[in-house]
């Protein structure tokens, strides 16, 4: 995913490619991830009248938050795993700004990331409609006693643990980059966890712009675009101070793989016959 440096189009060939690739990822997660609000939601008769009553977002029950926080958070694991090797499995425009500002991918993939992205996730919107009986009430929006201001540093600060955890642990290369995909879908769990019932959580622009080209746009729907490429910018600047301080420095070997490094490594007790026993003289 490194930009190629000897020219803007340079790698333009590779950039539409993976930009194919990032739509249909969005799409097949948003797919998993929005239906699984959707039916979380249909439980509840009471949930689906609230909901469609203009822009009156419904407080979900606890039941309701866990579906909805797995649905988002093991489906984000299992799409990001699958388009890992070939895209980063970035799925989100706020994401996408931190690795431009960071350097992992150049202008031109952001641009066609970016589109990507917002494109999948008004296909797997319109799938979902298509499918599903009822109307489509996967729009986040501010809950009950929730002003804008409020919504949008909530929306900010869930999407810099976010994109964090990306720069963390994808964007680094470490022993557990690998298995990056595994901390970012326990990311948007927790995160599903604690903002569905205030904001719908959505952390992500693209996600909050599908559904609500079928559902109508509100004078609130601006919460999600400002607060989460807030967010991505709180966390890229986080990334950049401890990239500054050089922090693996700070904890040096933490992926060392040497038992030798392990405390008390070399033994409480250091006998010649090693069975803890001082040998006979």
């Amino acid at each position: 995913m490194r930009p190629d440096s000897r020219s803007l189009f340079g790698n333009f060939r590779a950039d539409v490619e993976a930009a194919v690739l990032e739509f249909i990822g969005t799409t097949l997660w948003l797919l998993f991830a929005l239906g699984g609000i959707q039916s979380s939601i249909w439980t509840n008769q009471d949930s689906i009248s609230t909901a469609t009553n203009g822009h009156v977002r419904p407080i979900p029950s606890s039941q309701q938050v866990v579906h909805a926080a797995a649905a988002f958070g093991l489906s984000l694991l299992v799409a990001m795993w699958l388009f890992y090797r070939a895209t980063g499995g970035v799925f989100n425009p706020n994401v996408s700004l931190a690795l431009l500002l960071v350097g992992v991918i150049g202008p031109v993939r952001f641009v066609l990331f970016f589109v990507a992205q917002v494109l999948g996730a008004i296909a797997a919107s319109a799938i979902l409609l298509g499918l599903l009986p009822g109307p489509l009430v996967v729009t986040p929006a501010p809950g009950n006693g929730i002003n804008v201001v409020q919504a949008l540093f909530i929306e900010a600060f869930m999407t810099t643990m976010l994109v964090l955890a990306v720069l963390m642990l994808a964007a680094e290369k470490h022993k557990g980059t690998p298995f990056a995909p595994i901390g970012v879908g326990l990311t948007v769990f927790a995160g599903m966890l604690w903002g569905d019932i205030y904001t719908g959580c959505a952390m992500n622009t693209a996600r909050a712009f599908g559904p609500a080209v079928f559902s109508g746009f509100d004078g609130r729907h601006w919460v999600y675009w400002v607060g989460p490429f807030l967010g991505s910018l709180m966390a890229t600047a986080l990334y950049v101070i401890l990239k500054h301080i050089r922090y693996w420095d700070l904890n040096p070997d933490q992926d060392s793989q040497d038992p030798k490094q392990s405390p008390m490594s070399n033994g409480s007790s250091k006998t010649e016959n090693g069975n803890g026993r001082a040998a006979a003289a």
